[in-house]
């Protein structure tokens, strides 16, 4: 489909050789945004602003349809580490909110700007639905500075390594690595994904070797195509972190 907006960038972990397709477009990422949150609560727990084992009770508002858990299970009180984990391996969007209220959304995007994220941001917390007197999306970004962001959290740092731990027990896997390999075992993938009506995204580090994001937007129905393209870019993708 004409229609279509597909981003790509990539980053060598070796060489550092980079690669982009509409890398510095600006496109609305689903739960991908996700990441920016999951990367102001790792250097909060490195440098001592928050505790992982801090207690979370959740408030009528934080509760979320949509992907998760928590809106079926009957636990009212979990962790900073808990809420980060359930983040980032079941995407809970009850979760997210707890951390967002927790944390705030001006505190993340200045975290994220430190970063070098100056066009990748939060708009809101999640809601579902989202309505007509609402930011008209969670986040937006660019392929360019999340594959950046993906690159940086390849790092040893405390709180690189506390984020890809997250990101490795991403337990969907239907977007980037779908045609290829899946290994669970050795740290082959850590991801984040994100979908919703007209945007299929996937920010990750690929075999240690690739930092990557892919990003495709279209119209609502579209998703089956939006889908293929960013399954095809992984294929690119794969074959690049398997290069000797």
């Amino acid at each position: 489909m004409n229609d279509i907006t597909l981003a790509v960038a990539t980053r060598d972990l070796v060489t550092g050789e980079f690669h982009g397709v509409n890398e510095d477009v600006e496109l609305p990422l689903a739960s991908v945004g996700k990441l920016l949150l999951l990367a102001e609560v790792a250097m909060s727990i490195e440098g001592g602003i928050l505790h992982p084992d801090t207690p979370v009770t959740l408030h009528e508002d934080d509760y979320c349809g949509g992907s998760g858990l928590l809106l079926s299970l009957s636990g009212r009180s979990w962790t900073i580490g808990d809420l980060a984990l359930l983040t980032a391996a079941i995407s809970d969007n009850t979760a997210t909110n707890a951390l967002l209220r927790r944390v705030g959304v001006d505190r993340v995007n200045a975290a994220s700007a430190a970063l070098g994220l100056s066009r990748t941001r939060l708009l809101d917390r999640i809601r579902e639905p989202r309505g007509p007197g609402d930011p008209p999306t969670f986040a937006i970004g660019t392929a360019a500075e999340l594959a950046s962001l993906a690159a940086l959290v390849a790092g040893s740092d405390g709180w690189q390594v506390l984020m890809r731990g997250w990101m490795q027990q991403n337990t969907d896997h239907s977007l980037v690595p779908a045609l290829v390999r899946h290994d669970p075992e050795g740290g082959w993938l850590a991801n984040k994904t994100g979908t919703d009506d007209g945007i299929r995204s996937d920010v990750g580090i690929m075999d240690r070797r690739v930092a990557y994001a892919v990003l495709a937007h279209g119209p609502s129905g579209a998703e089956h195509e939006l889908a293929a393209a960013v399954r095809q870019a992984g294929l690119a993708i794969a074959e690049r972190a398997s290069a000797q």
